[in-house]
């Protein structure tokens, strides 16, 4: 091949290669990363597409050469000259994606390995002592998310908090239907089973407020199956903690307000619905702040209303909501828990 051609070919090559490079950074394609296991994630995608930026800009740029200068006239309608096989070429152009297709299963599968390695401790927050990993209990059910910390007695909440560059053990369970547990700015996601104990580890990086998706469609709540994970300094998570545990949860009215909080938050209640005295925020699904209102709306007397809205959801349902939303599986609360619920509900009003 001529030096020529050579040049031409290199030019061209740098011209797509050019265009697809500011394709691939000038989009925004991934959030940006907020824990260590996300920015492993981002390292395999930008060595994936660097490696497919240059196998384009090379057969681009192979194709439009062969295109301006092999190509035949219009009136010719010859055979064109008997090839035979190149064997050198035919080794180079198997040799190398399969030396690239090696490269890319080994860096990811050493990035997996990292990403669910929990480490043993870790410095944290400028803190000179190490801390041991944070373990946290997620549990999905249709549709709100709950997250118990095991370590801090039992510590429960609709949020999922977390300390700013500790490694966190997530164990995830689902109490119904299989749900998936992702943060984008995390960069992984694990599926929540019934019967299963899953795990999930994370590193944040970078303080802030993220969306938690469940992205395994689990039923006709599950758009609206959201919670946030807060990302917040070592010192205000502590504060956090030390706040719930001193009772930080608003009480409620009645005899059984103290338990039906408990209760109410367990069951993720406070992750589907609006109600003051639990200083839940739910929008999925009626604000149960109205629930005076809505017994009324249905014609019935009020602990009445509530009990047969728990057991049988879908017997009345508040205009502007859908049936089958909120599920039957609280039927089967035991009594005592049940009426410690539905105390609470009705005492705070």
């Amino acid at each position: 091949m001529r030096r020529g051609s050579v040049v031409q070919l290199v030019l061209l090559g740098m011209l797509f290669g050019a265009a697809a490079a500011a394709v691939a950074l000038l989009v925004p394609w991934l959030p940006d990363p907020a824990s260590k296991q996300a920015d492993r994630i981002d390292f395999v995608f930008w060595f994936v597409t660097t490696i497919c930026i240059a196998i384009f800009a090379l057969v681009a740029a192979v194709i439009v050469y062969a295109l301006l200068k092999f190509r035949a006239r219009a009136d010719d309608d010859s055979d064109g000259p008997p090839v035979h096989g190149h064997t050198g070429l035919e080794i180079v152009w198997t040799a190398v994606p399969a030396a690239l297709v090696t490269a890319i299963s080994i860096v990811s599968a050493i990035v997996l390995a990292q990403n669910d390695h929990l480490p043993s401790a870790s410095a944290a927050g400028g803190r000179q002592d190490p801390l041991k990993p944070l373990v946290v209990d997620v549990t999905a059910q249709q549709f709100a998310w709950l997250f118990t910390y095991p370590g801090f007695d039992k510590v429960t909440s609709s949020t999922l908090r977390l300390p700013l560059r500790v490694p966190v053990h997530l164990r995830l369970q689902a109490k119904d239907v299989i749900h998936s547990f992702w943060v984008p700015q995390f960069g992984q996601k694990q599926d929540a089973v019934p019967g299963l104990t899953t795990k999930l580890v994370i590193t944040p990086t970078r303080l802030g407020t993220f969306p938690v998706i469940c992205t395994e469609l689990c039923g006709l709540g599950h758009a609206l199956m959201r919670s946030e994970a807060i990302v917040m300094s070592t010192a205000k998570f502590d504060a956090w903690v030390k706040q719930q545990r001193g009772g930080g949860q608003a009480g409620g009215g009645g005899g059984g307000g103290a338990s039906g909080n408990a209760i109410f938050t367990s069951n993720c209640c406070d992750g589907c619905h609006t109600f003051k005295p639990a200083n839940a925020t739910g929008k999925v699904g009626p604000d149960l702040d109205k629930l005076p209102e809505e017994a009324r709306g249905a014609g019935q007397p009020l602990e009445q209303f509530i009990r047969e809205s728990i057991v049988k959801p879908d017997a009345y349902v508040e205009p502007g909501y859908q049936k089958g939303v909120m599920p039957a599986t609280f039927a089967s609360l035991p009594k005592d828990q049940l009426d410690a619920l539905i105390t609470f509900l009705e005492g705070s009003k």
